[in-house]
């Protein structure tokens, strides 16, 4: 019996970034260097799969610091940590390795300066993301107000209406963002804005690829974390674009078939934690079910790379 036919276009860029790539080889050169345990604070980056493959290399995660020995190295996740974090680790004598992306050390560099200058800074993000805890941590409690929602933005009271900042999370959806910006700039005219865009590279080029592909597409599917926020944001950038339907899913294991009813085109794109083979697993699962023609669209080539630490370069 013949296959149903089915594109499938795979969003490009897709999946690891440069911050992850760089976060996760800190683990792996610090495992090599210093052998097993290597403790990690947090998931190193928002993805299962990563995450137990270091496990099974001997790195052991771990919610706090303090459930970390003082004579084993200590990793920072890519999301970023609050000053307390390093202060309690150099107090404990401990060997810390800081893998935070060096897209968002330089919001918190950005939030600091507007703080030493005597601005009120405003950060747009989403609770409770470690990335958000990792940057309104590197000031004074109170000194930095989250906004996550446009109406948030419309009711925010600052202390002063002339003396404001505003920083990002580096994960978020681009245009969701900009309507907050937006409904900021024309209630505060002289807020300062960041030198340069604090949405990362990676998370404004992948939601660029999936909107290419997503007005074509039946169906798209993002492969990530639901923990993941620059993931999420895929799915909705996707449904936002024109797909009539569009799903996170951890895996191919994951994926419900019956989403597949009707389906001519499939999009298919990852989040910037997920490594390529679960991409490739992916589309082994759809060939094995459908007759596949698989397409890349011509998306941005990243050439973007970070230094290793020192102590694992």
């Amino acid at each position: 019996m013949s296959k149903p036919a089915l594109k499938v276009l795979l969003a490009t860029p897709r999946g690891f970034c440069a911050g992850v790539d760089r976060a996760i080889q800190i683990v792996e050169r610090a495992l090599e260097r210093y052998g097993a345990p290597v403790y990690v604070r947090h998931e190193i980056v928002h993805n299962k799969h990563v995450v137990d493959r270091l496990k099974g290399m001997g790195a052991v995660f771990v919610k706090e610091l303090d459930q970390c020995p003082p004579d084993r190295p200590v990793v920072f996740s890519a999301h970023g940590v609050p000053k307390s974090v390093p202060a309690a680790a150099e107090a404990r004598a401990m060997f810390y390795l800081d893998a935070t992306c060096p897209l968002v050390s330089k919001v918190h560099v950005e939030a600091e300066r507007h703080y030493d200058e005597g601005r009120e800074i405003i950060l747009i993000g989403h609770a409770g993301h470690p990335e958000v805890i990792g940057t309104m941590g590197q000031l004074p409690p109170g000194a930095v107000k989250l906004i996550e929602t446009e109406d948030q933005a419309r009711t925010f009271t600052p202390e002063n209406p002339d003396n404001l900042a505003f920083v990002t999370q580096t994960t978020l959806s681009v245009d969701d963002t900009a309507g907050i910006v937006a409904v900021l700039k024309e209630r505060f005219p002289t807020i300062r804005l960041p030198h340069k865009e604090d949405i990362c590279y990676a998370t404004t080029n992948r939601q660029d690829a999936v909107k290419a592909v997503s007005a074509d597409c039946d169906l798209v599917l993002v492969i990530g974390s639901a923990k993941s926020s620059n993931s999420q944001r895929l799915v909705e950038v996707a449904l936002r674009a024109g797909a009539k339907a569009a799903y996170l899913v951890d895996d191919a294991g994951h994926v419900d078939w019956s989403w597949f009813e009707g389906v001519t085109t499939l999009g298919v794109s990852a989040g910037a934690s997920a490594p390529e083979n679960l991409i490739e697993d992916l589309v082994a699962a759809v060939a094995a079910r459908f007759d596949a023609e698989v397409t890349e669209n011509s998306g941005v080539r990243e050439t973007v790379t970070f230094k290793l630490p020192k102590a694992v370069a």
